[in-house]
């Protein structure tokens, strides 16, 4: 039967786009994550569509991830298919103030090329680890920035296999939520309208925030970013650090001693150790304020 399967998904994409088994540590920024029973690299919206098809006519379960920045994946792997929308799926085109990316564009690059197009607005996502297709789904932001205020529009594959091209008004996109997720819909390529400016006050703009991240932000270590979202009236960091949970740890993982809003792989940590340090920690900043913490870490595999 699995061999079956490996055969029909040959058919789609080239074998050296298959890979079996594959650790998902190599592919997620807090370097956790057990295999994949199959890790497909996509280099078409083709490709894209016709995996998804063939797993759902073979009820095998698919998932879509990008670089892995926001992701923590299970000590036991991910049964099915993981699709990776990364370095085979990232061209990115300039067209006057617009910029169509394809949804494994690295916001990093995108912001370059914004850079040596002389238009502004992107500035606040060059440091966000994360691909376009990411940013739009969880409507990514940073220092006062969000992507829904440049986006323009987004391509989407819907749940019954038919690319659509949504206005971005249309997409509900709130602190970190759109109606992508809730609808089923698989990214494949936005458009963003930025601003004209100069190459060297939007280079001074980008330094400056790139100084904000690495003087507060744990970058020297594998983590996936801020682990819970910003409660209502509240910054989740803030009530870590006065809940006393600076440097608390459970196994590998540990709440970071420079930001106590991410949990850090201080060194071979697992899924396990992550999961039991993020519940103990809602447990307790609810004991002591009466706040409820929420994940933002998204979870692949069974926990």
């Amino acid at each position: 039967m699995k061999q079956e399967f490996y055969e029909k998904l040959s058919k789609i994409v080239r074998k050296e786009q298959i890979l079996e088994e594959e650790p998902m540590k190599k592919h997620t920024t807090f370097r956790i994550g057990g295999p994949a029973e199959y890790l497909i690299l996509p280099q078409t919206t083709e490709e894209i569509a016709d995996v998804i098809k063939l797993c759902r006519q073979e009820e095998i379960p698919w998932y879509i991830v990008g670089n892995g920045s926001n992701l923590l994946v299970a000590d036991e792997g991910v049964r099915g298919v993981v699709i990776q929308l990364l370095r085979n799926f990232n061209q990115i085109q300039v067209e006057g103030c617009q910029i169509r990316m394809q949804a494994g564009a690295q916001n990093a690059a995108v912001a370059k090329r914004a850079l040596d197009a002389s238009l502004t607005g992107f500035e606040f996502a060059a440091g966000i680890p994360g691909t376009i297709g990411g940013a739009v789904v969880m409507n990514a932001g940073a220092y006062g920035g969000e992507m829904k205020d440049i986006l323009k529009e987004v391509t989407v594959l819907d749940p019954n296999g038919m690319i659509r091209t949504i206005p971005a008004e249309e997409l509900e996109l709130g602190y970190r939520t759109s109606i992508i997720a809730r609808k089923g819909y698989v990214v494949l390529e936005a458009v963003i309208v930025l601003k004209t400016g100069t190459p060297k006050e939007i280079k001074a703009a980008m330094d400056e925030l790139k100084e904000k991240r690495v003087t507060k932000q744990p970058l020297e270590y594998p983590s996936a970013g801020s682990t819970f979202k910003r409660p209502e009236g509240y910054f989740a960091g803030k009530l870590i650090m006065d809940a006393g949970l600076r440097g608390f740890s459970v196994g590998g993982a540990q709440i970071s001693e420079k930001h106590c809003g991410f949990v850090i792989n201080k060194g071979n940590a697992t899924a396990k150790d992550v999961t039991e340090l993020m519940d103990e920690t809602k447990k307790i900043v609810m004991e002591k304020f009466g706040v409820a913490l929420e994940p933002e870490v998204k979870r692949l595999g069974q926990f």
